[in-house]
Order: structure tokens, then C-alpha cells, then sequence
């Protein structure tokens, strides 16, 4: 609006010719011969954008019609498009309908829509790239396919897998992939041979879930420990190709045909496991059996978590049994899965928070709209101000 209002006053002051006027401006001479026919008949209010919607449209669809559709709207408020017109097109079976595209678009231009809820999109921190250097680094955790033993019952096989050594740790064959099946077999792990550095797994349950940063009850319980989860990216199961390919072994030597039982099926996986670490050579290993290179870590298992630790700029907020928070006498929503943790809040900006779990980011928060945004890219990593 500026630009024209420019260019009507150097036309009225004649600085210039309408054709010099015109290329100073970047406009062609059409343009600008009708911003001054529409200021010299309707004045400065008729330089804006003008409403592009036709005089006439001779495909509208009729009053009545519309009409009819909205009356039946509000006598059922929760039916759809595609159930309003079928029950007015029983009533009147020749009436001109319109398609439900055309139905949608009525009820949202007259407020009887109901916008869907969107959930927002997750993100994720990327595809793994820590190394496997030595033993206890990196776990790797995953469920084989489940599968029905003999008496008809369903196989879960959670398998464990130091990275570097290729020590098979657990085959527990469970009745879920629930988290309180999982967690007793990592605890006797973390009690036996120590805890690792990282564990890395793919995007289901029970590791990870739809919560911020993709966390899960199992993998809170994982930070509280100091091992970091990892994921890999989601439909991209050859980012842990190790045990992908591991899972083709077991599947072959121990499932084929399956046991009669889940106890007799945990049998096999009991002999395979022995069998698989302390005499089968592996050829990644030169040869060599996985027991030859792994050692149980240094690292023992705390019998009483201890709390997290925050710079002392932070501040440390509580998280209700809600999932929330109290920030500046207002609600905050969290995670549903960091109930009763403590998360910290770095200020990087006047009314911005960057929110941390232990070591890993959350998300940022906005004083302002009370909300915690966990889309920023480029704050998804592994690091953080208390490395």
C-alpha cells in the first residue's frame, strides 16, 4: 500500500511521465493506469487488493440446499459430511447434492466444523553415528519377531547384544513387549555384567514411545542410570544392521520348528546362547567366539538412583504426576513419561528456555505462549551445557 500510495502522489505532483513512473516502480503501465482510475473514482481506500471472488457463479449451490445441510448439521451436531448427505438424500432423492468436499467447506465457512486436533509431529534426533569401539559402548536391544510355540501361545524374544564383542547378554523369550516384562531382564543384565555407555534401539515399544524426544518409561529409567539411549531412524533397521542380522541366526537355529512351550522355547535360546558365545566363530571376529572379547563393564548397577544434577544457572523444576509443570503461576505441559523426574531450564533468550533431561534436550520453551516446542532440529543432539 505504501508503494502505491508513492506512486499516486509523484503521478498527481507529474515528476514524472506515467511510463517513467511505471518502470521505477517495477510495475507495467496497465497496473498502473488502474490504481490511478481506481484512486480518482473511489479514492485512497480502493488501492488494496481488490477480492478476487467472481460477481456470479452459476455452479453455487443453492440456498435452499445449503440451507438444509446446515438445518441438519445442527440437529446432529457429530455427523460427518458423508452421513448428512445420505440421510437428506433419502429424503429427497432428486435434490442436486453436492459432493462432501463441497458439505465440508459449507459447515467450516459457517462455524459448524470442528477442527481435528493435530498432534505435533515428533522429530527425531537422527541416525546414530557413535562408534563401537569397545566393549560395553554401545548395547544393542531389540524384539525378534514374535511367534507361537506349540501350545498356541505368543513368543516374544528380547535379545541383547553387546555391539563391539557380539556377546549375545539375553534371549528371554517374553509373553509382551510390555516395559514391565523388559525392565527385570535389563536389571539382572546391569547386575551381572555392569551398565554400558549406550543402548541402541530401534523406535518401538517398549524403548521409546510418542512423548518428547521420543522417550519411554524404560529409557527415563536408562538416563537415571547414566546410559544414554540412542535410536535409530525410523524404517531404517540397517542403522543396527549387527543385530538385524543376528536375528536371522536365532531365527534359524532356534525356531525352526518351534518348541512346545515358552519354557521349552527358553531352553533352546539358553543352549543357543552358550553355544553362541563361548564356541561358535564369528567371522567379523576374525574367527574368534564373542566371549573372547567381551569384559563386564566397570561401570556396577547404583542399588538407589541417584538424583540429577543441573548447572547451578538452571533452574529445576519438578514434574507433577499431570506430566506437568508450574511455571510463572501458569500449567506447562511436559511429558506424560517424566512424571515425577526433574527437568532443567536454561534462559538462552529473554522469554526462551531450553529444557533438559539429564544430558538431553527436550525442547524449548516460550514464556509467552506457555508451550514447549520439541520440533527445533538442530538442538537434537546428545550433548549438552553439562557435558
Amino acid at each position: 500500500m505504501d508503494q502505491r500510495t508513492l506512486f499516486i502522489a509523484d503521478c498527481r505532483r507529474a515528476v514524472a511521465s506515467i511510463s517513467e513512473l511505471c518502470r521505477r516502480f517495477g510495475i507495467s503501465r496497465k497496473t498502473g493506469h488502474k490504481w490511478l482510475r481506481r484512486y480518482t473514482t473511489a479514492g485512497p481506500e480502493s488501492l488494496g487488493d481488490q477480492p478476487r471472488r467472481p460477481l456470479h457463479s452459476p455452479t453455487q449451490t443453492p440456498a435452499a440446499l445449503v440451507e438444509a445441510l446446515l438445518t441438519a448439521r445442527q440437529r446432529h451436531p457429530t455427523w460427518g459430511p458423508k452421513k448428512l448427505l445420505a440421510w437428506l438424500h433419502r429424503r429427497q432423492p432428486d435434490a442436486p447434492w453436492p459432493a462432501p468436499s463441497t458439505v465440508a467447506r459449507l459447515l467450516h465457512r459457517h462455524g459448524l466444523a470442528r477442527p481435528r486436533r493435530r498432534r505435533q509431529p515428533l522429530g527425531h534426533p537422527g541416525r546414530p553415528l557413535t562408534p563401537m569401539t569397545a566393549p560395553n559402548r554401545i548395547w544393542t536391544a531389540d524384539f525378534k519377531g514374535q511367534f507361537k510355540t506349540g501350545d498356541g501361545q505368543y513368543c516374544y524374544p528380547l535379545t541383547i547384544v553387546d555391539g563391539y564383542s557380539r556377546f549375545l547378554l539375553a534371549c528371554q523369550g517374553l509373553a509382551d513387549t510390555s516395559q514391565q516384562g523388559a525392565r527385570p531382564v535389563f536389571e539382572r543384565l546391569f547386575r551381572e555384567c555392569g551398565l554400558p555407555q549406550i543402548i541402541r534401539t530401534d523406535n518401538g515399544v517398549p524403548f521409546a514411545s510418542c512423548a518428547a524426544r521420543r522417550l519411554s518409561k524404560l529409557s527415563v529409567w536408562w538416563i537415571r542410570l547414566g546410559i544414554l539411549p540412542e535410536l535409530i531412524e525410523p524404517g531404517a533397521p540397517q542403522q543396527n544392521g549387527r543385530h538385524e542380522r543376528f536375528h536371522r541366526t536365532l531365527k534359524a537355529e532356534t525356531t525352526r520348528p518351534p518348541a512346545g512351550s515358552r519354557a521349552a522355547q527358553q531352553r533352546r535360546f539358553n543352549t543357543f546362547r552358550a553355544q553362541y558365545n563361548h564356541e561358535r566363530p564369528h567371522e567379523a571376529l576374525r574367527q574368534r567366539a564373542p566371549a573372547q572379547l567381551y569384559t563386564p563393564s566397570p561401570r556396577p548397577y547404583p542399588e538407589q538412583l541417584l538424583p540429577l544434577e543441573y548447572p547451578k544457572h538452571f533452574e529445576v523444576r519438578y514434574v507433577s504426576r499431570n506430566g506437568g509443570i508450574r511455571w510463572r503461576k501458569r500449567w506447562v505441559n511436559i511429558s506424560h513419561v517424566l512424571d515425577q523426574q526433574h527437568v532443567g531450564f536454561e534462559e538462552i533468550a529473554d522469554g526462551f528456555w531450553d529444557v533438559y533431561f539429564g544430558p538431553l534436550w527436550l525442547g524449548r520453551l516460550n514464556e509467552r505462549t506457555g508451550r514447549v516446542d520439541f520440533l527445533d532440529p538442530q538442538h537434537y543432539q546428545q550433548l549438552s551445557p553439562m557435558s
